[in-house]
């Protein structure tokens, strides 16, 4: 169950029964009957006939050490369900772990799955679970997704009491932002429980399940959106409370008393904020719940994202020290050991103390004084003389023009950061991948990037002759400035990365040849590309030129995109 915790699996997770136990051998039974989401989604699972397919639909015998794809060796079977079964597993080929699930190619929802799969690889939004790999072959449709062994589930973290208003703050902005992001691709969740949540160390927050999991569970759902935001209310009730805001009890919490209806959480336990009480009952406002003030329900995740932007933020508290106590001498150091207290005091308060003799004030002693004393003076005069030297050495090396710039260790930008008047996506020979992403690599925010598509088996954009000249993103300053130097941070590791300016005459530029200056030369970057100009370059438009993208993980399937970039004076 430890690593049942850990792991980014979550199918079987119920409303109100106990945990599953891991065991290969065991068939259990989710509850999909018995739990809607917001009384409007259709459970697939709780009709007889597909329920009985799905039993008939058995994969063929699985078992630890079975490898898929000779890539993926299943190590533990987590939940084995209607037919499908979820595994942690080993990618012997990345050496990592990963989690797996599997299912027979006749299973009634085997496509449902396996496109949601895909679907929720293709939008690569770190904030999510990523799904690896999505295939069907040898009569299996397996899904391969991330394992996270250092994140926490929501469920655990609950189990110990409610969190901090920062930590609610923090989990209800990360998670309607997420699937904001996620419902404008068209993907829902229908699923956002405790148990989908995770927590990292870094304190991020992760959903997992996105698509897949209401595939697997056959959920599907009117209003989507209405949905995933009352769940994002239910999560954030919770957290605030340590109470489901229902009358059953489920995912480790005590529901709300039977008869009274949804109550504001702050009318539930004392010190909760007022503001989050009041988001929460916004985003629940679908089972009649009425807020303290007069605002409109939010009844969409990018709503709920708006709404909580805009309250005035909640700063993490403070750490709190504490004063040491005073420090106590012990009976040894007081000079009483092996007597009591009592004897000590008597005898201090008896025996007056000697009073020692004036030091060194014999002939050898001051002998000794005068020695010391011509020893200090000569080692400060050596070192004030090595002190010179060593600063006139430095003017020397100053003023050498083969030493102007230090060697070694990165180079830092002097100069002021331009403002960017637009980014626009470089696409010439094809249709954009995300154009309107592309602002975000100047929104100060590393977490958002622009991001291309995947593509499967070609590093080069898939060795199509419509991508031959790659992606990336132009910058627009607005006018031709002096460029000294430009920090770019990496969507991932990996990629092939050259940057470009335009002629300081030039026009809106589209094509590779409008950029004729060249800033840095074409290499393979790191997580950021630090670019410093010895002579200063003048244009308007700066190309970030990708022509080579990194692997994401999946096998054969490649990917990149460009996170933040900042241009220096």
């Amino acid at each position: 169950m430890a690593e049942r915790s850990t792991a980014a699996v979550d199918v079987a997770d119920t409303s109100g029964e106990e945990p599953l136990t891991a065991k290969a051998g065991k068939a259990t039974d989710d509850g999909a009957k018995a739990e809607k989401v917001s009384g409007r989604e259709q459970d697939a699972a709780g009709t007889d006939e597909e329920r009985a397919e799905a039993i008939e639909a058995q994969p063929p015998e699985l078992h630890s050490g079975h490898k898929l794809a000779r890539r993926y060796r299943l190590e533990e079977c987590v939940t084995r369900l209607d037919g499908f079964s979820s595994w942690r597993a080993v990618d012997e080929k990345l050496r990592r772990a990963v989690g797996v699930h599997i299912l027979p190619a006749d299973h009634p929802r085997g496509r449902p799955v396996l496109s949601a799969a895909r679907s929720s690889a293709l939008l690569g939004d770190p904030r999510f679970v990523q799904v690896l790999d999505a295939v069907e072959e040898n009569d299996l449709v397996y899904v391969v997704h991330e394992w996270l062994p250092d994140a926490t589930e929501l469920t655990t973290v609950l189990a110990n009491g409610p969190l901090e208003p920062h930590d609610a703050y923090q989990l209800v902005s990360q998670v309607s932002q997420a699937m904001a992001a996620a419902h404008r691709e068209g993907l829902s969740h229908l699923r956002i429980t405790p148990g989908s949540v995770l927590r990292t160390e870094s304190g991020q927050y992760r959903i997992r399940g996105l698509a897949v999991m209401a595939a697997l569970r056959g959920i599907t759902c009117e209003s989507p959106q209405r949905a995933d935001t009352e769940a994002i209310g239910a999560l954030l009730y919770a957290a605030l409370t340590q109470r489901w805001p229902y009358e059953n009890d489920a995912h480790g919490l005590t529901g709300l008393p039977k008869g009274v209806g949804l109550i504001a959480p702050d009318q539930v336990r004392a010190g909760v904020h007022r503001g989050l009480s009041e988001l929460a009952m916004r985003a629940l406002i679908n089972d009649g719940a009425t807020a303290s003030r007069q605002e409109p329900p939010c009844t969409t995740p990018e709503e709920l994202a708006k709404a909580v932007a805009a309250m005035p933020r909640i700063r993490p508290p403070e750490t709190a020290f504490s004063t040491p106590p005073p420090y106590q001498r012990t009976g040894y150091q007081q000079g009483s050991y092996r007597q009591s207290s009592g004897a000590a005091q008597s005898s201090r308060a008896t025996q007056p103390v000697p009073t020692p003799p004036p030091p060194l004030q014999s002939r050898t002693g001051r002998a000794l004084k005068w020695s010391v004393s011509a020893l200090l003076i000569a080692a400060l005069g050596l070192g004030s003389w090595q002190l010179a030297d060593a600063l006139l050495k430095r003017e020397k090396d100053q003023d050498a023009p083969a030493n102007s710039q230090p060697a070694g260790g990165p180079k830092k930008h002097t100069g002021k950061a331009l403002s960017v008047k637009g980014a626009t996506e470089f696409s010439p020979l094809d249709g954009p991948f995300s154009e309107e992403d592309a602002h975000k690599v100047t929104d100060g925010s590393p977490r958002t990037a622009w991001v291309t598509g995947r593509f499967k088996g070609w590093p080069n954009f898939g060795n199509l002759p419509t991508r031959a000249d790659g992606s990336g993103i132009i910058l627009d300053l607005g006018s031709a400035k002096d460029i000294s130097g430009i920090q770019v941070t990496m969507y991932r590791p990996g990629q092939t990365v050259e940057i470009r300016a335009a002629a300081p005459s030039a026009a809106d530029p589209t094509t590779l040849g409008d950029f004729s200056q060249r800033i840095s030369k074409s290499g393979e970057a790191g997580s950021k590309l630090d670019v410093k100009l010895d002579q200063s370059v003048k244009s308007r438009y700066v190309l970030v030129h990708i022509t080579k993208l990194s692997s994401d993980g999946a096998s054969d399937w490649f990917r990149g995109g460009i996170s933040e970039i900042k241009i220096f004076s």
